[in-house]
Formats: C-alpha cells, structure tokens, sequence
C-alpha cells in the first residue's frame, strides 16, 4: 500500500502540476469567484463560517482583510507557479486559499469541486524541488500526485453516496436533471429533455459512474488515461447541458496525466528555430541556433527553501 502510494513520478510531471494548479488558483481569484470579495459587503450576521473556520477561530470577513487575501494570494501564486521556493510558497498559497474558501462557502452554498484543488495545494508543498522536463522520478511527488488523485475520485464517490443519503433512489427515477434544465438549461440540453426517459436513464447513468469511479485505480496505465478521458467528456457534456463547469476539479483531476510531456515553452523555442532556419538569425546571419532536442535547459527551475 505504501508502495502505491509513493510509486515514483518524474519530476517533470510534478513541475508541470505544480504551475497548472498555481496558474488556475490565480485565474480563479479573477474569472471564477471574483464574487468572493462582494459577499463582505453583506450584514456579519449573515456569515455562518464552516466547522473548519470555526474551530480554528477565524474572524468574520471584512472588505479590508479579503482585499489583503485577494492581493496577496495572487501574487503568490503567480510567484509559486514558477516552481521557486515550492515549500514556503505553497504552503502560503494553500493557507491563503483555504481561507478564500472558507469565505466564499460560508453564505450558504459549498461547491464540492473544489475538494481535489484544495488537497493538491495541501500536497505540492511537500513534492519539494521538481524541474520541468527533469525524468528523475520522485517518491515525494509522487505521492502528492497520488493524494490528489484520490481526493478526485472521493469527489465522485462521496457525491454519490450524498445523493443515496440525502435523495435515495428518489433521486435517480426523479426530476433531478429535467429542474436543471429549466434553470440553467442550453439548447442542447433542450433537445435531450425531449426524448422520452433519456434524463432518468442518464440519472441512473451518473450514479453508476460515480460509484465505479475508484476502480480507476486498478485499470492499466492505457485504460486508466481513457477512463480519465471519459471523465472529462463528462464534464464536457456536463457544460454543454446544463452550464456547469467544475473547473477546479478538473485541473485537480490533470494529476492522472503524464504532463511532463506537455511542454508549451520547448515548443514554442523549437518552432521558433525552424522559423530561422539552419542558417541561425532571421536577418540572414550565421549566428547558430542552439541545439532543441534532449539537451536544452530545464524551465522553471526549482529552489529549495
């Protein structure tokens, strides 16, 4: 089990995990829950902190201390995506972010997407140094994949169990996904709702998959990255319908893909170079192009804190 859990990644897989989930974290502060800092502007009355937020203690909201948090947490995970000082950084971003969520969920609504992103920041703190592009594999990253995996199936799970306990079978032949389409519907959608107990059988569809998504775990690697593959259809499908996105869950959900092959920065030099030519300068000169293939410098370098 513990072999499992710490099966060696390479450390490109972790440096490129890293900088996706720090990028979003601050695209999410801007695009997805800008929201956060209105909610403040409500009566204090009317914050009901989660049990975490109160047990900690943490203060009510003020619109002074959730602009510090808004400033701050985007500046450092900007910084933090560039792999430097990956353990003082995280761990700044993931206290930080906790607390952006503890704000934004705490009026009401808890938006279960988030559970996969916030156990990923929790974990990246402690994958150290990774470098991308570096083969060397690492236990320590790897576990942090794993944990990050795991929270992304228990995500599934525990929603369906949630639906069990709180709807039972109720939920799977009721109107669950016919009141979603009315609400928030597209024409898409529209067009489905038309065909006769097709919103039942795709109910008892996602059951099904929710239930079955830990058996992930014990596909082979090709089969594993095709049920992944099915997972975000899903959420594609999900989009399409009904307008909604699960964006955290699925950068979360990217810990199941070997993203050390995804290299944006070493394609971009490469097709540069061929736009120059053999010849070396754009201008015509014999200045020569440094060589692109395994011997190019690592992006993003890591610094131990």
């Amino acid at each position: 089990m513990i072999g499992w859990l710490t099966e060696a990644v390479p450390r490109g897989r972790v440096a490129a995990f890293r900088t996706l989930v720090y990028l979003f974290v601050a695209a999410d502060l801007v695009v997805f829950t800008p929201w956060v800092r209105t909610r403040v502007d409500v009566p204090g009355d009317l914050y009901q902190p989660l049990l975490i937020g109160r047990l900690l203690p943490l203060p009510t909201p003020t619109p002074a201390l959730v602009g510090v948090i808004f400033w701050l947490l985007l500046a450092l995970a900007l910084a933090a995506a560039t792999g430097r000082a990956p353990r003082l950084l995280g761990w700044a971003v993931f206290a930080l972010y906790f607390e952006w969520m503890i704000v934004a969920m705490s009026y009401g609504k808890v938006d279960h997407d988030r559970f996969g992103l916030l156990v990923a920041l929790a974990a990246l703190p402690t994958a150290g140094r990774a470098r991308h592009g570096d083969p060397t594999r690492t236990e320590a990253g790897g576990w942090a994949l794993r944990v990050s995996q795991i929270a992304v199936i228990c995500t599934y799970f525990l929603a369906a169990w949630a639906k069990f306990r709180f709807g039972g079978l109720d939920w799977a032949t009721g109107s669950v996904l016919a009141r979603a389409i009315i609400r928030r519907g597209t024409d898409l959608a529209d067009l489905i709702a038309q065909v006769p107990h097709l919103l039942v059988v795709a109910q008892f569809g996602i059951l099904a998959f929710e239930l079955l998504s830990p058996l992930v775990f014990f596909l082979p690697e090709r089969w594993r990255l095709a049920a992944v593959g099915f997972f975000y259809s899903f959420h594609l499908v999900t989009i399409a319908t009904i307008t909604i996105s699960f964006a955290p869950h699925l950068v979360a959900m990217t810990s199941f893909l070997p993203l050390e092959k995804v290299r944006p920065v070493v394609r971009a030099r490469r097709l540069l170079a061929r736009r120059r030519g053999p010849s070396g300068t754009p201008d015509g000169g014999t200045t020569p192009t440094a060589p692109l293939g395994g011997t190019e410098p690592a992006v993003g370098q890591a610094a131990s804190t």
